[in-house]
C-alpha cells in the first residue's frame, strides 16, 4: 500500500476512528503510525539509517526524512546516521556538534508483511495508551468506593467490571464468606493501583477500615460536610466494628447523627458490611477516657497510662472482665486497634495484688541496698521511690520533703545508694573482664555496665565485634518469613535501646576504629535531612 493522495486522509480518518473507540487521545494513534511508518521506512532504506515520518494532521500528508547528527570525530559509530563536523560542511555552511541534516526521502509502499508490522505497532501503541488512561483514571480514585460487576470468581479472587477495565477483590479483601455470581452488583474500596506492564492493577477490598468509613461519609451528611470527623476506626470484619468520632458544633451530637433517626443510618452501613455489629464512640483527646470509651459496653474502674512504653493498664470490676476483653479478646482487640495502645485489662483484685507485690519487691531492695528498716524502706517507696538510682540522683528537696528525714539523714540515704550502685557496677564490669571484654568496649560511650555484660555473654567482647553489628541487631526489630513477620530479639532490647539510638552507637564505633570517615557521615546525613 502506497502513501498516496488517495489515502492521505485516510489515515486521520482511521487515527480518529481508533481514538474515538478507545476513548483516548486521537495525536496518540497518529504518533503510533508515524512510528510504524519510519519502521517499514527503515525495512526499506536500511535499519542503520535514522529515518522519521511525520503526518500533517491536517491534510494526512506523511512527510519520510533522513535524520544525520553531527558528532565529535571520535564519536561515530553509525556512519548512515552520523556525520563529523568535516563532512557536515559539504552540507552546513558552520557545522556544530549535535546538528542534523534532515533530507527528504521518497515515500515507501507497504508490502504485506511491512504493513502486518505497521499494524501490530499501532495496536501495540494504543493498547499503552489505553492502560496510561486507565492508571490515570483510577490513581485518583484511590480511597474511595465503586461499584463494579461481577464477572468471574478465581481461586476465590473477585474479577469486576469497573466499565474502563478490570479490578480484583482479593479473598482475604472479603467479609467472612461472601459469594458473588457473575452479573452481581458490588460495592468496594479502591484500595491500591499499581501500573504494571501488564496493565494497571485495580486492588478492592471490602474488610479495610477506610471502607467503613467512606460508607459513614456517603450516609452521614454531617461527615462529609465535615461539621463531624471521624477519628480512627477498628474492624473485625463480617463481626464488629468501632468507630470513634468527633463533631466540632456543640449542637450536634455526633454519635446520634451516626446513628440516624431510628438507627437508619448506621443500619444501612450495617446491612453493607453482611450486619457487622459498630459501636459508634465519642472520640476524647484524653486517652483514658477516650478508651473507657472505647471500652463500651463494659465499665471501667481505673486508668493507668504509661505514655513511654505506649501501653495502658485498665482495671476493672471482676464482674466486668468478660465484658472488656469480649469473646476472644475482640472487644479489647478492637480498642487496642481504635487508641493504638497496648491495654492490659485486670480486675481490681489483680491489680491490688500485682500492687502489693511491687510494694514488697521495691522495700526488700531499699532494706538491703540501703540498710534500712523495714518502715523506712516502706516510707520510701510509699513516696513513689522505685530505684536505687532515684534515691541515689533524685534532689535533694524531695527526700527533705519526707516526714522524719533531714538533711544529714538525706545525704546518708543518698551515700548508701550510690555506693552501693558503683559496687554492683564495679561486679558486673569484673564478670564481663572475666568473660574477655576488651577495655576499648567497656569504656565506649553509651554502653552502661549491664549492657556490656549482655553484650559479653552474647560473644560480643571488642569494639570491632560491636562495630559490625546491625542496629536491629542490638534493639531488636521485625523481618519476614515465608509470609509471616517474626520478631528479632534485639541484644540491648530490654534496656530499651531504640533502633536510632543503636545506629547511632554503631557508626560511633565504626567512626572510632577509623573504619568511616565522620565528614562522610555529616555529609549523609544533611543530605538525608533535606530530602525529608
Amino acid at each position: 500500500m502506497a502513501i498516496t493522495s488517495a489515502n492521505q486522509l485516510e489515515l486521520l480518518q482511521t487515527a480518529e476512528a481508533v481514538a474515538r473507540e478507545k476513548m483516548i487521545d486521537p495525536g496518540l494513534v497518529v504518533e503510533a503510525m508515524e512510528e510504524s511508518l519510519a519502521r517499514a521506512a527503515k525495512s526499506r532504506y536500511g535499519a542503520e539509517m535514522d529515518i522519521r515520518v511525520k503526518i500533517d494532521r491536517k491534510t494526512g500528508r506523511a512527510t519520510f526524512t533522513r535524520v544525520r547528527t553531527v558528532v565529535e570525530d571520535d564519536a561515530v559509530e553509525n556512519y548512515q546516521a552520523q556525520l563529523t563536523v568535516q563532512q557536515a560542511k559539504q552540507y552546513l555552511p558552520e557545522p556544530k556538534i549535535g546538528d542534523e541534516i534532515v533530507d527528504e526521502v521518497p515515500p515507501v509502499d507497504l508490502g504485506r508483511i511491512a504493513a502486518q508490522s505497521a499494524k501490530q505497532v499501532i495496536l501495540q501503541k494504543v493498547r499503552e495508551a489505553e492502560r496510561d488512561r486507565q492508571f490515570e483514571e483510577f490513581k485518583d480514585r484511590v480511597g474511595s468506593i465503586i461499584n463494579a460487576t461481577v464477572k468471574r470468581e478465581e481461586y476465590g479472587n473477585v474479577v469486576v467490571d469497573v466499565g474502563a477495565g478490570e479490578a480484583i477483590l482479593r479473598r482475604n479483601e472479603k467479609i467472612g464468606r461472601e459469594a458473588y455470581r457473575p452479573g452481581d452488583r458490588i460495592r468496594a474500596y479502591v484500595k491500591d493501583v499499581r501500573r504494571e506492564p501488564r496493565g494497571p492493577q485495580i486492588f478492592l477490598s471490602r474488610t479495610d477500615p477506610r471502607f467503613m468509613a467512606e460508607l459513614f461519609k456517603m450516609e452521614v451528611p454531617e461527615i462529609y460536610e465535615g461539621v463531624i470527623e471521624i477519628k480512627a476506626v477498628a474492624r473485625d470484619p463480617g463481626s464488629r466494628a468501632k468507630i470513634a468520632v468527633i463533631s466540632y458544633d456543640n449542637s450536634i451530637d455526633p454519635v446520634g447523627a451516626c446513628v440516624g433517626m431510628r438507627g437508619s443510618r448506621v443500619q444501612a452501613v450495617v446491612n453493607e458490611l453482611q450486619g457487622e455489629k459498630i459501636d459508634i464512640i465519642p472520640w476524647n483527646e484524653d486517652v483514658p477516657t477516650f478508651l473507657v470509651n472505647a471500652l463500651q459496653p463494659a465499665e471501667v474502674s481505673k486508668v493507668v497510662l504509661d505514655d513511654e512504653a505506649e501501653r495502658i493498664e485498665v482495671v476493672v470490676p471482676e464482674e466486668q472482665l468478660s465484658l472488656a476483653i469480649g469473646r476472644r479478646g475482640q472487644n479489647v482487640r478492637l480498642a487496642s486497634q481504635l487508641t493504638g495502645l497496648d491495654i492490659d485489662i485486670l480486675t481490681e483484685e489483680q491489680e491490688s495484688q500485682r500492687r502489693q507485690k511491687e510494694f514488697d519487691e521495691r522495700t526488700k531492695l531499699f532494706v538491703q541496698a540501703l540498710d534500712l528498716d523495714e518502715f523506712f524502706a516502706q516510707l520510701l517507696v510509699a513516696e513513689g521511690f522505685r530505684t536505687l538510682e532515684e534515691v541515689a540522683y533524685v534532689d535533694q528537696e524531695d527526700l527533705l520533703a519526707i516526714d522524719g528525714v533531714d538533711e544529714s539523714t538525706a545525704e546518708e540515704l543518698q551515700a548508701r545508694a550510690r555506693d552501693y550502685i558503683e559496687a554492683e557496677r564495679k561486679k558486673i564490669l569484673d564478670r564481663a573482664r572475666a568473660l574477655g571484654v576488651e577495655e576499648a568496649l567497656i569504656n565506649f560511650p553509651g554502653l552502661t555496665p549491664p549492657m556490656i555484660e549482655a553484650l559479653a555473654q552474647d560473644g560480643v567482647k571488642t569494639l570491632e565485634d560491636f562495630a559490625t553489628l546491625a542496629d536491629w541487631e542490638l534493639a531488636g526489630g521485625w523481618t519476614e518469613q515465608d509470609g509471616q513477620r517474626v520478631k528479632d530479639t534485639g541484644i540491648l532490647e530490654k534496656f530499651d535501646l531504640g533502633l536510632e539510638e543503636a545506629r547511632d552507637m554503631v557508626m560511633s564505633a565504626r567512626v572510632a576504629l577509623g573504619w568511616v570517615d565522620p565528614d562522610e557521615i555529616d555529609q549523609a546525613s544533611q543530605e538525608e535531612a533535606e530530602e525529608v
